[in-house]
């Protein structure tokens, strides 16, 4: 593919930007950027100074939380006249814990094209680096701000078999890696910041030994922590038939089985097997 200008079709591009480093732009955003009727920013002075570096002279018009629901039906009026939108957030991909997602929900129930423009995204550079399990992930956003709010959900999210991608402010870090603490446990995490910038860091420990150096050590920005998947235990074959007798009491062979496996992490197979042993003793 040539480098050629992009002749855009109408619709709303949804534009990654560099989280950091700037030559992290990528060739097509630029281009859509250039080629779009206007852009949608999160904060127009910051996306000002992308655009300068990258000689983008398209319209910019404001587009955040605080100015969402006024401006939308304007935004669609213009969307459905024929317009070539680009939405962009202050770094990464919008609608990822930025703003955008009711913006693209009406643009589609209205029949509008909606294409992705896809670039940098903070969650997947920390989750490519860490060195964390990263075969499953569950992206989680940001913790909420109240003590009894984030520690219920952490709370849910305890048992999920999966590395938790959490982005946090730097201010909050210290209370959120000590909330996580005292419900995961002493879980291997890693704190990822100043991703691509001079500055990247990715220190790995446990939870409390984290939730200790950061509050001695309160880091600037935003933040992504990364919290290891929960260790399976290994069940013993006295684990086993203690969970099958009680289950036997209550289900049926196969249930008890299925059961028995799904909780204790064994083969299915196996269960059934001692399952129907134990129920031939009684």
């Amino acid at each position: 593919m040539t480098r050629a200008m992009l002749s855009l079709k109408p619709g709303l591009y949804v534009t990654a930007t560099p989280i950091g480093n700037l030559g992290d732009m990528t060739y097509r955003a630029v281009d859509a950027l250039k080629a779009a009727d206007l852009i949608l920013c999160e904060d127009t002075r910051h996306t000002a100074k992308l655009c300068a570096v990258y000689g983008i002279e398209t319209e910019r018009m404001a587009y955040h939380e605080h100015n969402a629901a006024r401006m939308r039906p304007e935004i669609i009026k213009k969307l459905q006249d024929g317009a070539r939108i680009c939405l962009v957030s202050d770094a990464g991909t919008p609608l990822i814990s930025d703003p955008g997602y009711k913006l693209v929900r009406e643009a589609r129930n209205a029949g509008i094209a909606v294409f992705p423009v896809p670039g940098p995204s903070a969650a997947i550079a920390a989750l490519s680096a860490a060195g964390a399990p990263s075969d499953k992930f569950y992206f989680a956003g940001f913790p909420p701000v109240k003590r009894d709010a984030r520690a219920a959900m952490f709370k849910k999210l305890a048992a999920i078999d999966a590395t938790l991608v959490f982005y946090e402010s730097g201010a909050r870090l210290s209370a959120s890696l000590t909330a996580m603490a005292q419900t995961f446990g002493d879980r291997r995490a890693v704190i990822a910041r100043e991703i691509t910038k001079l500055h990247e860091e990715f220190r790995e420990d446990l939870l409390p030994a984290l939730a200790a150096h950061y509050e001695k050590h309160s880091p600037k920005g935003e933040i992504v922590v990364l919290v290891f998947p929960p260790e399976k235990s290994i069940a013993t074959q006295k684990d086993l038939d203690a969970f099958l007798r009680r289950a036997l009491g209550e289900m049926s062979v196969k249930e008890a089985a299925a059961t028995a496996a799904e909780t204790l992490g064994i083969a299915r197979k196996a269960a059934y097997a001692r399952a129907l042993a134990i129920k031939d003793e009684k």
